[in-house]
């Protein structure tokens, strides 16, 4: 009998199995740009307990097991950035990446008026760019950081809710 994915607020307890995660997810990446060094993979489990009282962090629990996670927050200007989603490898393309980025843009609205969400990912990272496409987000630009690296930055409106109807 298969278990469900649940998604919820993530807690302090969770700091451990999301760095693991984290660590795990990011791999292909620093594969993919040959730089072994991008801070997913050297973030230590104190800053990332700190960044945890920040922002808001969710996490997909598959039983006692973290299989899921994005974190991101509310800016002053009303947009909603989005960052470091990351689906354990043997979990994606389920559908639960999108799960986690509809869920995390529900809870940042509801911290107030958001005028947009923002995420950004590698220029090499295909998966990634079909994924946000797939949800709604536009490339708004390309940033080169080096060589080997650029990121492509995109954009979401925040939809509007519609009024009730009589």
């Amino acid at each position: 009998m298969g278990m469900s994915v649940i998604i919820s607020a993530a807690e302090a307890e969770d700091a451990e199995q999301i760095l693991k995660l984290q660590y795990l997810g990011y791999q292909p990446e620093a594969e993919l740009y040959g730089d072994w060094a991008i801070e997913p993979l050297t973030q230590s489990l104190e800053s990332l307990r700190a960044e945890l009282t920040e922002r808001y962090f969710l996490v997909a629990r598959l039983g006692d097991e973290v299989v899921g996670t994005v974190r991101g927050h509310r800016g002053p200007d009303g947009v909603g950035r989005i960052e470091r989603l990351v689906v354990h490898p043997r979990m994606q393309r389920h559908g639960l990446g999108g799960r986690l980025l509809d869920a995390l843009e529900r809870r940042l609205a509801e911290d107030g008026p958001v005028s947009s969400y923002r995420l950004y990912t590698g220029h090499r990272s295909l998966g990634n760019l079909r994924l946000y496409a797939r949800q709604g987000y536009r490339q708004t630009r390309v940033e080169q950081v080096s060589s080997r690296l650029s990121f492509v930055h995109l954009e979401k409106p925040a939809s509007t809710p519609l009024a009730a109807t009589a």
